[in-house]
């Protein structure tokens, strides 16, 4: 009897254009990955310095824990009222930290009630393999075998678009935004 070996898992490696050009912030996401998932990330932050949110654009897995400290110099209050998970952290001191739990897919707009320039946005998916590009464009996918995969990409201002992605071993993949 012939035993088959399992697909080689691997990382794909992507970049994000926007126009044709590579592109920050943009999420990447698959569907239908066969094979056990990523191991979960560890501690997830969504920091608040220098009156930003850092990182400007997170993407998690339904049900990850996010922490949201206030490592600034001043008070903050948290808060997202409209689309993914709605919650008011209220006001919170330096050196303190809150936690939001995604327990639902969808989008969040952040802000803060006392910063009005202050924004990001949380993208909480039902899907393991999840990435944010970097200021190159470029995105990882950890523990994809080869294959193909339904692919959603969404970035800021520009509603989720959705194909589908051919990987293949050591071969760059790019998603293509408007």
């Amino acid at each position: 009897m012939a035993i088959e070996a399992a697909p080689a898992v691997d990382e794909v490696h992507g970049v994000a254009r926007v126009a044709g050009r590579p592109h920050k912030d943009v999420v990447v996401w698959l569907d239908e990955v066969p094979g056990p998932p990523p191991a979960a990330p560890g501690r997830v932050v969504l920091d608040q310095r220098n009156l930003r949110f850092l990182p400007h654009v997170m993407a998690v897995r339904v049900g990850t824990r996010v922490e949201m400290p206030n490592n600034d110099r001043v008070f903050h209050n948290v808060f997202s009222f409209k689309d993914g998970k709605r919650f008011d952290l209220g006001l919170y001191p330096v050196g303190t930290s809150k936690i939001v739990d995604f327990d639902k897919p969808g989008l969040s707009r952040i802000f803060c009630n006392i910063h009005p320039t202050m924004a990001a946005y949380v993208i909480a998916v039902a899907s393991t393999h999840i990435a944010v590009s970097d200021a190159d464009g470029r995105f990882v996918l950890s523990d994809v075998p080869p294959g193909r995969y339904p692919y959603h990409a969404w970035r800021p201002g520009v509603e989720t678009m959705s194909g589908t992605l051919t990987v293949a071993a050591g071969q760059p993949v790019e998603v293509g935004l408007p």
